[in-house]
């Protein structure tokens, strides 16, 4: 129903999962130094790293013993539209608790 990139989710992992990569390398940390100070095994980061894969909760912590609490915290927190009756749809729904 929804398309509002040109990205794909197999793509933008990728370079989620490339920048979570040069983060750690720019600090100095292994993954099993990574691994000790998120909480999040070191096997689960070369996953991550090499194809991409790694539950919310584990990109997460990585996230945060990096340093990027600032850059999770808004995500999603406003609407985005492309139209104005898309505009019109969203602040008709926004008070909505269940969907169709």
């Amino acid at each position: 129903m929804y398309s509002f990139g040109q990205i794909s989710s197999g793509e933008l992992m990728e370079q989620l999962a490339g920048r979570l990569k040069a983060r750690r390398l720019e600090k100095g940390l292994s993954r099993q130094a990574l691994a000790e100070i998120s909480g999040v095994p070191a096997p689960t980061i070369a996953r991550f790293e090499q194809k991409y894969a790694i539950s919310m909760r584990q990109y997460i912590d990585l996230a945060i013993t990096l340093g990027y609490t600032d850059q999770l915290e808004p995500l999603m927190r406003e609407p985005i539209y492309k139209t104005l009756e898309e505009l019109e749809t969203i602040r008709n729904n926004q008070n909505r608790k269940r969907g169709r």
